[in-house]
Formats: structure tokens, sequence, C-alpha cells
């Protein structure tokens, strides 16, 4: 057994042999692997089915890391609302996902990081837990070799200049003005990602505002040199694109000196008005829980009350996102995504051959019509004159409907034989004619938004923390490309727009990038099953280079697994993991669509799959094989280790569902959308 060093991390990078070793494969007690994918596949169907909610959706956990649930208590020490039983419960949890050596990880198994660390034990100290303590004394330690609180990410120091930990002087400042910056000027708030700018927008505020609340205890333990706690921060060459942002933000600092005051002031009502107009239903913002923190902060230093209907509201929004687990630990989701769980499941379910006409399928399909989003939100400003159709990720979000939600619910939609058909071909119209008018002007497709792709958002000193923009990505267009050829538009010119970006993006090793799932496993998983839905045939060139790709990378225990670590070390880490059942799904998903049922790296990953599935019907996952931003942000969503193994055991046994007698309905075929 082998393994080499990857020096920056200090990770040790498994070679095949060690990471099939993390897990130990269980001979499937029936004879023959079809007999072992079905077993698994009729107990996967049993343990969904039975974890669907009365209204007919699907939701698993999702979780990502511990800067969640240390931002929550420090947002309620800084409203004055932090309750004892909430921060003990928050601290269990955090104390629970300490590694050995002192840190918090961003994802399981992944190194130390400094901002996670910092928050983590900023949050304990807040809870309760002493500075000597010594899994206390291990992190302050830990933190101080790698240079202290003036390491950490802006946002983390942030946090702690509302408690005069830091000094607002010394972080970078967007001005509110920025919302009077029109749509074609550089850095206005529209060249931001929607998740970017449904954050940023509130920070202008409480970065014009400079609040600072007393600080509950001194963070002296956390600063290489107490004396000197807020040392200068190194500036790049000027000739850099660096240099020239740093300065630029040196002048942005200075200009809040010389700001009229009217006219900041106007900007921050402007702006605050901005934020009211996008809180949804639930009184949350965009679904995800940083806007929510940010936007009540911003909106409380304004001074609403916390009685105020809008704060009332959004606080009451963040307690929906705690998930109080049986040992009385409380972790905070930073999303919940019940849409795409939804549609997921019927996909999985459909194609492991429950009847397309199941009460469950249908009360699921109902359900998810009744979530399409019918009115503009912030994609419109781009796209002023395209009629609304699509659907988000959560609950309550109607201001961002997301393009990978909406054709994926397309396809699950399609799958299921609905009472009330004509309702299902208009709504999948609407979200045909949506997508379809969401796409880049390179032929791709991003998340949310269209040529969301600037430059400058991501140079700015304020944004040193994940993804700011929203360009175009591989799995995001595959899934529109799918879904457009399962409507009968494959040879539509739009289509083979996006078919023809798909084919130049393929890396040299015969992979896709996968932007939101982890990483290039799930981009070859994602658009190989694309390609050949729109009419690739299985001996295309990139298909045969994208099979002989996965069969490469496969573990020595038949399944497939990717670290996080291939987004920052793509050569080292590229296909290289433990096996984890969703990614093992995606490969078989890809190989499938190739055409290579019979292979023997097929047969390998589905008995991986049966053999390592639980009495239970479930697969074990730990490993984090979500994307918020690659490398920064990682997710670990509990029911991909459900719906993916299920759709995969499913195609093995019963083919491509579209390419079955299941359906009675037809496809839009040749339909006419502009």
């Amino acid at each position: 057994m082998t393994a080499t060093t990857d020096g920056s991390t200090g990770a040790t990078l498994p070679s095949r042999a060690a990471a099939a070793s993390d897990t130990t494969l269980i001979t499937p007690e029936t004879a023959g692997v079809q007999e072992a994918a079905a077993r698994a596949a009729r107990r996967a169907t049993d343990y969904l089915l039975a974890r669907q909610d009365a209204q007919g959706w699907w939701k698993g956990d999702l979780e990502t890391n511990v800067t969640m649930d240390a931002e929550d208590l420090l947002l309620r020490q800084f409203l004055g609302i932090l309750e004892e039983d909430t921060a003990q419960a928050a601290a269990k949890f955090i104390r629970g996902e300490q590694r050995e050596d002192g840190t918090w990880a961003t994802f399981y198994g992944g190194p130390g990081e400094l901002s996670t660390t910092v928050e983590a034990y900023v949050a304990l100290r807040l809870a309760g837990d002493a500075p000597d303590d010594p899994h206390m004394a291990k992190a302050s330690a830990w933190i101080r070799e790698r240079g202290g609180i003036a390491a950490a990410r802006v946002f983390t120091r942030i946090w702690l200049a509302l408690f005069g930990w830091w000094k607002w002087e010394d972080l970078p400042e967007l001005p509110p003005e920025l919302i009077y910056f029109p749509t074609w000027f550089p850095l206005n708030i529209y060249n931001f990602g929607c998740w970017a700018r449904q954050t940023i927008v509130p920070l202008t505020i409480v970065s014009a505002k400079r609040p600072v609340r007393p600080a509950p205890f001194a963070l002296d333990e956390l600063h290489t040199d107490p004396a000197n706690p807020n040392p200068p921060q190194p500036l790049a060459p000027v000739a850099s694109w660096d240099g020239l942002f740093q300065r630029l933000d040196k002048v942005v600092r200075g200009y809040r000196r010389f700001a009229v005051r009217r006219l900041r002031r106007a900007a921050m009502n402007s702006a605050a008005r901005w934020i009211i107009e996008r809180q949804e239903n639930d009184g949350c913002w965009g679904g995800i829980q940083p806007p929510a923190v940010y936007s009540v902060i911003a909106l409380h230093l304004l001074g609403y009350d916390l009685e105020h209907p809008v704060l009332r509201e959004g606080l009451a929004s963040l307690d929906r996102f705690a998930v109080w687990r049986e040992d009385g630990a409380r972790m905070i989701e930073a999303c919940q995504s019940p849409v795409w769980d939804t549609c997921l499941a019927t996909i999985a379910l459909v194609d492991a051959g429950l009847p397309v006409d199941h009460p469950q399928l249908v009360k699921a399909a109902d359900w998810m019509l009744g979530e399409e989003i019918v009115r503009p939100g912030d994609w419109a400003v781009r796209r002023p004159h395209l009629p609304p159709g699509g659907w988000a990720f959560e609950f309550h979000n109607d201001n961002y409907p997301d393009i990978d939600d909406t054709a994926e619910v397309a396809l699950a939609l399609r799958r299921v034989r609905h009472h009330d058909p004509e309702r299902v071909d208009r709504a999948i119209g609407r979200a045909v004619r949506w997508n379809l008018g969401m796409q880049s002007k390179n032929g791709a497709w991003g998340a949310f938004d269209v040529d969301n792709t600037s430059p400058f958002p991501n140079r700015l000193p304020f944004c040193d923390f994940g993804e700011v923009i929203d360009p175009p990505s591989a799995d995001v267009t595959a899934h529109v490309v799918e879904m457009l050829a399962a409507e009968g538009l494959a040879q539509d010119p739009r289509t083979r727009r996006g078919i023809d970006w798909l084919l130049a993006e393929q890396e040299p090793d015969g992979s896709w990038f996968g932007r939101w799932g982890v990483n290039y496993v799930y981009g070859t998983g994602s658009v190989v099953p694309a390609l050949t839905a729109a009419g690739l045939p299985g001996t295309h060139p990139a298909i045969r280079r994208a099979v002989a790709w996965l069969e490469s990378v496969q573990n020595d225990d038949g399944g497939w697994g990717e670290d996080l670590r291939s987004y920052k070390y793509a050569k080292e880490w590229s296909g290289r993991g433990a096996s984890t059942a969703s990614q093992t799904a995606w490969a078989l998903m890809a190989l499938l669509a190739a055409g290579e049922r019979e292979s023997k790296a097929v047969e390998r990953g589905v008995q991986w799959l049966a053999g390592t599935q639980r009495e239970d019907g479930t697969w074990d996952e730990p490993y984090f094989t979500g994307t918020g931003f690659p490398w920064d942000f990682s997710i670990n969503y509990h029911l991909y280790r459900q719906v993916f193994p299920l759709t995969a055991l499913g195609r093995y046994l019963h083919g491509d569902p579209f390419e079955r007698d299941l359906l009675t309905r037809k496809p839009l075929s040749g339909a006419k959308v502009s």
C-alpha cells in the first residue's frame, strides 16, 4: 500500500488500495449481481417511501460546517437574545466536530481550517468553555501558530468586529452607495451571484454603521501578539490585480470620511428597502441562512426592533434551520433542500421500477407543481421580458428559482402519470421556456443568473471566501440539456449550442469539472447521461474518453470516490478518495448511459452498492459530496446516499426510463418555445 503526501495541507493522499480499505465489502447473500441489485433497490425503495412527508416532499439534513452554528450564537449574543439552553446545545454539536489536533474542518476528513476554528472557539467561549480547558488550549495554540485572528478571512473578522475583538478600520469596506450603481457599471450588485448579492447588500449597511457591542471576554489568546492585535496587512504589488483592488479598497475606506451624510442615509434606506422587498413569505431571505443573519443585523442597526414583523419573522425563520439531534445537540443547516430532494427522490423511485401512477409519486408531483414560481425575481434584471416559470431549491425562495432544480423537476414530473396531464404539460412548458431564456451567451447555463461572469467581484479584498459569481457550469448545463432532450428538443439550435459547449469543456483526461457536486466524478456523471440522451452514441470519442477515465479511477473495492481536495489540487486528487454511495452511483449512471451495462466496471460498482447497503436499505456516507463553493464551502446532503444509488441500481436493472414503456404521456416533442 502506498501513499503520497500533500505538503500544502499535511493530508495523506490515498492510493487506490488505501481508498478501498475504508469500506469493507460484504458479499451479497443472493447469487448474481442482478439479484443483489434488485434486493438492494427494493430495500432502498421501501426506505425512501417510508420517509416521504405527508404533504408529498422529501428533505434530508443539509450538513455543512460549524461556522453556521458559531455565527448563530454570535448573532444571538449581538442581539441580546442568546439563551443558555441554545448555547449549550450548539456547543455540544461544535465540540463533537472538533478534530484531534484541536481544529475544525470544513468537511469530513478535511484539514483544519483557520477561520472555522476561530469561529468555533469563540462560540464555545460564549457557551462557557474556559480558555485553559484542554480542548480550547489546543485550538488556540493551533490558531496562533497559523497567524491568529489577523490571518482569518474577512467575514470572520467582521463577526469579531461586532464585539470589538477586531477594528472596523482594519477591514475592507463596501459602501451602501453600491445600491445605486447601474447594471452596466462594474461592481454593481447584479455582478455578484445571487447568494453573494443577498449577503453583500446588508453588509454594506453593517460596514457603514460599524457597530460594537460590549465583548463578554477578551480574545488575547487568539493573537500572535496581544500587544499588537491588528498588524498591518501586506500589500500585493501595485501592478497586480490584487494590488490594484487593495488600493481601491483604501480609497473606498477613505471615502467614508467625505461621504455626503444625506446620500449615505438615502443609500442605507434604499438598501433596507431592497432587503425587505426580498424577504420571503416564511420570513427568510433566499432560503439560506447567511443572508438572513446579515439582513437581521442590518435592519436592526437601522432601528427595526426585534418585535417588528420583518425581524420577528426573520428570527423565526432562523429557528427553522435548527436540527435537534437525539443526544440534545443542535446543528444549524445553511439551507434546506426539499425541492431538490423531492425531484431526485421521484426520479430514483420511477427509475427503480415503482409504478408511475403510484399514489406517493402523484403526491410528490402535486407538491412540486404547487411549488412552481410564477412571478419575476432578480433574474429578470438581466431578462426583463422573459416570462417566469421554474423552481427554487428551498421551501420558500420566489426571488431566486434556479436553473438546475427547474431542469430536474421537469425530468421528475415527466416520469409521473399525473391525474391532470395538461397541468403538468403547462408547467413543464413554462420551465422549458424559462430555462432556454436563461441560456448564457456562450451557450451554457449558470445556476441562477445569465452571464454572471464579471471578473471583478472575486478580486475584492472584501470577498475572500468562496465564489461570488455564478458562471455557467458543466453539471447545470448537462441537466438542462437532458431535460431539453426529454422534451423532444435535442435538435433545437439552443440545445446544440449547450452540447457544443459541454464537448469543448471536457478535461484532457476525459472528465468534466463538477461545480455543484464533488467533483470530476459528479461532472462526468452529469454530462454523459445528458449527451447520450441528446443523441450522442456511446461510440462518440468524448463518451469513450469519459468511460476510460471512470474506469481508470475506480477504486480497488469496486466503488468510486473523490475527495474535496480535488478542487484545490486537481491533478493529484481528481477522482481520488474513499468510495461513497453517491459518487459510485454517479459513475455508474455515466457508464450505463454510455452502454457499458455488461462491463466489469459496472458489475463491480453494482456489487459495491449492494454489498455496502445496510439492512434498513440505507448507505452510510460521512463524506461530503456536495458543493456550495468549491473547496471553501462543502455540503453533505444526507439524502444523496439514498436517491443516487437507487437511481443507478434502477437504471442497471431496467434501463433508461424514457426508453422503456412506463409512460403514457409523450414528451413535448418539437415544442415551440421562444
